[in-house]
């Protein structure tokens, strides 16, 4: 039996915030692929398979709204679940994220075990759909 590792998209302008997210969900086994913006992002999904997506909301040239857009909208990649991670705590905010199609919204600062948790749940979820 093959097992494949679950592969990861952090999506964050802040290379600070990359590495510690990466790090949070690399210790719990998950393989990471980084991106520095939605463009960055979609040229990344463009030769890198993931399953999960962590964007930030606030981002140059692409933010993490207008990537979730092009996500859902693309036949390719609209079945990939979207977390988005933002220092953003405004309901207005959480409410375009998740009338875009995010699949959960948490609220900088995050701690390792909640992310990773987030993570977890959602893969958990989406993944228990497709096989059932």
């Amino acid at each position: 039996m093959i097992v494949m590792k679950m592969r990861i998209l952090i999506v964050d302008d802040d290379s600070t915030t990359r590495k510690i997210l990466g790090m949070y969900v690399r210790q719990k086994g998950f393989d990471v692929v980084t991106a520095e913006n939605g463009l960055d992002a979609l040229e990344k999904l463009a030769t890198e398979r993931v399953n999960l997506i962590m964007t930030d909301l606030n981002m140059p040239n692409m933010d993490g709204i207008e990537l979730i857009k092009n996500l859902k909208a693309s036949p390719d990649y609209a079945d990939i679940p979207v977390m988005m991670i933002s220092t953003e705590a405004d309901e207005e905010e959480k409410k375009m994220a998740q009338d875009a199609g995010a699949t959960a919204y948490l609220v900088k600062p995050v701690t390792g075990d909640v992310v990773t948790d987030n993570v977890k749940d959602i893969l958990k979820q989406f993944f228990s759909g497709r096989l059932a």
